[in-house]
């Protein structure tokens, strides 16, 4: 009984430091930021959104645990071995220095500095503050990163409460007194509002992460709570994985909607880190600023050192030549340079490589708890992620020519028309599914027959 007990316990403090580690950045400034658009039509964005920014993270986490896998790049190369140095390499640089690692510093500047620095500020002497900000930020992160010890530990398990708090307190109470009525939804949820927050749930990055801090739990379970078997291994990681995705759908819910309701209250925000910090001023004044402001700053560290130290592990692993610390001077680094050029940039740049890398992230996924189904023939890997791959190269691709102004007769925007004339649900951003799905069924009919 003592032991059950114990068991219980374990996992749901397991399920909250996963909670701990998927929420940062973008876990706050993507709900509110979508609310906000969504308008009247926040709750079918937020079903959508709930399946990629939740669901998927807790497939990703469940997944792993089932795969029996030893890490990313074991997964991926049930692919091909090449393809999973490749996967995982793109992965752990996404998640890491190229966009989610830069991105915790300037969210943490948005919003715990400049609500300080007044309306009238020059863009010149903000870029000045960022860079100070970004030089101490990385210097902490950093030190806390090749720092021994359980300091970041310590940090997480008095943050997490403090921020569910924090944050239950200001969506809580926006829920219970809204600052307007919900407005007419801008243009791009007009219509199609379901798949704009599914896409829209690719830039919290979780489901990309859930392929490595499943590994984190995955050893939770076994050496803090010392169990081996397999199977109980499994569903103690699905319960963990529950109690994180269930904690984050809740508090994704409760930014949308203070997002949504915000509108006729603060208007229509740049991003989602300008949404949190006004709207936390409006409902508590400065001090509602202030107290946001640390425990952003405090998350957004602890997510920092975790990132750069997961990918200092891997790279180290990898290409041995560099020590895990001049891994970790690497990222800090390049973190530091791509973060000064400030949170639009970031996003900017990210969305074609999300829309890139989803698809395939989901393929791998969804042939994991298929794989028994085709005895894990490499085939039926190979064919599903080959036919992924083309479309999810042409959505980035598409993605990327839109987003920097690309000419409307270029040659992606051709495929662009005929694919959107011939390909079910290719014009909502979901063209991949159908190849995917096509790929699988070819791969399965060689296994078969031709690769038996």
């Amino acid at each position: 009984m003592k032991q059950s007990v114990n068991n219980k316990s374990a996992f749901v403090a397991t399920g909250l430091m996963l909670f701990a580690l998927f929420f940062g950045a973008g876990n706050l400034i993507f709900p509110s930021g979508m609310g906000q658009q969504a308008g009247s039509n926040v709750f079918a964005a937020m079903a959508g959104f709930l399946l990629t920014g939740a669901g998927l993270p807790l497939l990703g986490v469940i997944a792993f645990g089932y795969s029996g896998a030893r890490d990313v790049q074991q997964l991926a190369s049930r692919v091909a071995p090449w393809y999973g140095v490749l996967f995982a390499a793109a992965l752990y640089l996404s998640i890491g220095p190229l966009f989610a690692t830069p991105r915790t510093a300037t969210v943490s500047f948005e919003i715990g500095v400049v609500p300080f620095m007044g309306e009238t500020v020059s863009d010149s002497a903000k870029s000045i503050g960022l860079f100070i900000f970004c030089l101490i930020f990385f210097g902490l992160s950093f030190w806390l990163a090749v720092s021994p010890g359980k300091l970041v530990d310590r940090i997480g398990r008095v943050l997490t409460p403090a921020l569910l708090l924090t944050i239950a307190v200001l969506v809580g109470y926006a829920a219970i007194a809204p600052m307007a009525p919900l407005q007419a939804p801008a243009e791009a949820y007009q219509s199609d509002a379901f798949t704009k927050g599914i896409l829209a749930g690719y830039e919290t990055m979780d489901a990309l992460a859930a392929l490595v801090f499943a590994i984190i739990v995955i050893e939770a379970v076994r050496y803090n709570m010392g169990i081996n078997d397999d199977k109980q291994v499994l569903r103690l990681t699905i319960r963990s994985g529950l109690v994180a995705a269930s904690a984050l759908a809740i508090v994704y819910i409760l930014i949308a909607y203070m997002g949504a309701t915000s509108v006729g209250g603060i208007g229509l925000q740049d991003n989602g880190a300008a949404v949190l910090s006004k709207s936390a001023q409006h409902y508590f004044g400065t001090f509602g600023n202030i107290l946001l402001a640390a425990i952003v700053f405090l998350a957004c560290l602890t997510t920092s050192v975790g990132l750069i130290t997961s990918c200092g592990e891997y790279f180290a692993r990898l290409i041995p030549a560099l020590s895990y610390h001049k891994w970790a001077v690497v990222f800090t680094v390049v973190s530091f340079g791509l973060a000064n050029f400030g949170l639009g940039t970031i996003i900017k740049f990210s969305i074609p490589v999300l829309m890139l890398l989803y698809p395939l992230t989901i393929a791998i996924i969804v042939l994991t708890f298929l794989h028994k189904l085709f005895d894990g023939k490499r085939v039926v890997y190979a064919t599903t992620i080959l036919f992924t791959s083309v479309l999810a190269v042409v959505d980035g691709w598409k993605t990327a020519h839109s987003m920097f102004g690309g000419a409307e007769d270029g040659l992606i925007m051709r495929i662009n028309e005929t694919l959107s004339g011939v390909l079910p649900l290719y014009s909502v951003g979901l063209g991949w599914v159908i190849p995917a799905a096509a790929g699988f069924v070819l791969g399965f009919i060689l296994s078969k027959t031709v690769c038996k």
